[in-house]
C-alpha cells in the first residue's frame, strides 16, 4: 500500500513533500526532495529550537499544531511556500489534522 501511494506523491524542489510520521510520545514533520533525494527541512517536539513537552502544554494536538507552524515559519525562511502534504498512511484526523492545520496557519499551501 505504501509503495502504491509513494508513486503518486512525488516532492520536487519547487513543491517538496511533507511527511509526517507520529509516535506515541513524539511528531516528525519532514520536506522532502524526491527528486534529488534530499531532505531540506525537518523539526519535531525533539527540535533542540522548539522544545516542546507534552506534560506542560496539556494535549499532544496542540504540540502537533505547535510544530507544524513551526516548521512552515522555517519553510517560509528558506523560500518555500507550496507543498504536497503525505499523511504518510495516517487517517486525517486528530494529529495529524493538527499538524497540517498548523502548516497552514504557518502560511504552507496544500
Amino acid at each position: 500500500m505504501k509503495i502504491r501511494r509513494k508513486k503518486k506523491v512525488v516532492g520536487t524542489a519547487d513543491r517538496p513533500r511533507l511527511v509526517v510520521y507520529r509516535s506515541l510520545k513524539y511528531i516528525y514533520g519532514q520536506l522532502v526532495d524526491d527528486v534529488n533525494h534530499s531532505v531540506l527541512l525537518a523539526y519535531s517536539n525533539l527540535s533542540k529550537e522548539l522544545k516542546i513537552d507534552t506534560k506542560k502544554t496539556g494535549s499532544k494536538k496542540s504540540v502537533s499544531r505547535a510544530i507544524g507552524k513551526a516548521l512552515a515559519e522555517k519553510a517560509k525562511t528558506k523560500k518555500i511556500s507550496r507543498v504536497i502534504f503525505d499523511r504518510n498512511g495516517y487517517l486525517y484526523h486528530g494529529r495529524i489534522k493538527e499538524f497540517a492545520e498548523g502548516a497552514r496557519e504557518g502560511g504552507l499551501q496544500f
